[in-house]
Formats: C-alpha cells, sequence, structure tokens
C-alpha cells in the first residue's frame, strides 16, 4: 500500500494552500509590516503562484502574477514587479473584465511603475487606475480595490 495521495488528493491541496497563501499575502500588502511580515508576503505570493501553477486555471495563475507584481512593487523590486504587472496588463486588457478586476490591475500597474520608476508609467497607469475606480459598480469591490489603489504613491 503507498503513502501517495491521489491525483484528485493533491489538486484538492493545491487549491487549498493557493487559496491560503495567496488570501495571506494580500492581506499582508495592505497593513503595515516588519521586514519578517514582508519576507513572509513574498513567499506567501510565490507559494501562491506555486499552488494555482499546479491546480489552477489561467486566471487563477494570472491573479497569482498580479500578487506577485504587487508585492514585488510594495518590496521596491521594479523590474521584476514591472515584468509581472505588463504580462497581467496584456491579458486582462484583451478579455471581458469584471470593472474591479481591471481597476485593480491598472492599480497595481502603476505602483509596478512606480518601483521601476517609470515616471510617465507610473502617470499613465495611475490615472488609468483613478479612472476604472470610479466605474466599480459595486461599493464591497470598489472598498477592495481601494485598499490597492490607496498603496500607490500618487504621481
Amino acid at each position: 500500500m503507498s503513502n501517495e495521495p491521489s491525483e484528485s488528493d493533491l489538486q484538492k491541496w493545491h487549491r487549498y494552500f493557493a487559496v491560503e497563501f495567496n488570501n495571506r499575502a494580500w492581506n499582508l500588502t495592505s497593513q503595515e509590516r516588519t521586514k519578517t511580515d514582508d519576507r513572509e508576503m513574498l513567499d506567501c505570493a510565490h507559494a501562491a503562484a506555486l499552488h494555482w501553477d499546479a491546480a489552477g486555471t489561467e486566471l487563477n495563475r494570472m491573479r497569482a502574477m498580479l500578487l506577485l507584481a504587487e508585492v514585488h512593487a510594495q518590496l521596491g523590486s521594479g523590474p521584476s514587479a514591472q515584468a509581472y504587472a505588463g504580462k497581467v496588463r496584456e491579458y486582462f486588457a484583451n478579455r471581458d473584465t469584471d470593472d474591479w478586476e481591471l481597476a485593480t490591475v491598472y492599480a497595481v500597474c502603476a505602483h509596478a511603475a512606480y518601483a521601476a520608476r517609470d515616471n510617465e508609467g507610473h502617470r499613465t497607469a495611475y490615472a488609468e487606475a483613478a479612472a476604472a475606480l470610479e466605474r466599480v459598480a459595486d461599493p464591497d469591490d470598489r472598498s477592495v480595490v481601494q485598499e490597492t489603489f490607496d498603496q500607490v504613491p500618487v504621481p
């Protein structure tokens, strides 16, 4: 008898850990952090991406990349933040994307551009994020996006 889990069990566990790490990392993005918290946020974002790669859909993987872009931006890793943000922007801009998700993408792109010292990209994405945030219909969704937008320095 093998102690190895079945493929369906593995998928369930990957999804479980993807959600847990994703939620923990996003929660850390909107609060004051210590250096230890910064490391946890980075580790959780990468762990979420790893688990979504194993058990998620393309949408899950792109949302994980969005989280990576935001985390890298918050930690000042501009080039990697912009690389992730560029892929995410291309993906979501070419689909029928919910208003809250598109506003989040623009906010993260603005933050990534700021971290990369791309002043023009920062100004452009910040304006797109502000306009998109105004178009978010649901007040609860708008509140969640606002938390991310509030992390982005004003140009």
